[in-house]
């Protein structure tokens, strides 16, 4: 990650997090940023969790420039600034691994949870987003939630155990945690090393391993080049 984009991210948490303090009641909602969690198999980075008596948000922040192209289901979406196109992440599969990493961690249901990514910056959606992908109204779309699903001892119990579970914020936990996004990221290639065609997402159908994702080549029946699904 470069000086630049690292500085980039900072500044759009640090805008969020003012946004938390001046729109968001702290004594209904309960802000943790640069959350750093154990999984099972390295690490994973929340930008911020809301903790509240109306769900838990977990949040994904980027702030970016130009033109936004994406779709729900497209593992890749895609900025254009001019004619330069670069591609990134769905942040919505990202955000995905961070709330079941919380779900797992809380033993609560997924029901309890609401992802939310918030982009920051002059750019602008060319193409239809979720409800909850946002340029504005972040705080309204949290307020919307009015619904009562959790306790106050559940919001206390939960903060505590987020706040016990998390690593702590050194330069080690960040250095270990871009390193295995890095890692994940180069395994996120769309071509196929056998025949170059692009890679799908498919879904195992039979078997132990039924309903998980994989990569497969789309160039099957011809080509039988599979790899295993990996989300930051």
């Amino acid at each position: 990650m470069s000086l630049l984009n690292s500085m980039r991210g900072w500044f759009g948490e640090l805008q969020v997090n003012i946004i938390h303090a001046l729109y968001l009641d702290k004594n209904i909602y309960h802000a943790l940023k640069n959350v750093t969690l154990p999984t099972s198999n390295s690490t994973t980075q929340i930008d911020h969790i809301i903790v509240s008596v109306h769900g838990i948000f977990v949040v994904e922040t980027k702030n970016m420039k130009g033109w936004i192209f994406g779709g729900e289901h497209q593992p890749k979406w895609t900025q254009q600034i001019f004619k330069v196109k670069n591609t990134f992440q769905n942040p919505l599969r990202q955000n995905y691994k961070h709330l079941k990493t919380l779900a797992h961690l809380l033993n609560l249901p997924e029901e309890k949870f609401f992802s939310v990514i918030m982009f920051i910056g002059e750019c602008t959606f060319k193409t239809e987003m979720p409800e909850n992908v946002l340029l504005n109204g972040y705080t309204a779309y949290i307020k919307s939630k009015t619904e009562k699903i959790l306790t106050k001892d559940e919001v206390s119990y939960i903060i505590d155990q987020i706040s016990n579970n998390r690593l702590a914020k050194s330069f080690k936990t960040r250095r270990e945690h871009i390193q295995h996004v890095k890692a994940i990221k180069s395994n996120l290639s769309t071509s196929c090393p056998k025949c170059g065609k692009e890679l799908v997402e498919r879904v195992v159908k039979n078997g132990m391993h039924k309903g998980e994702k994989f990569y497969g080549c789309s160039g099957f029946p011809n080509c039988y080049y599979t790899k295993p699904y990996a989300v930051s």
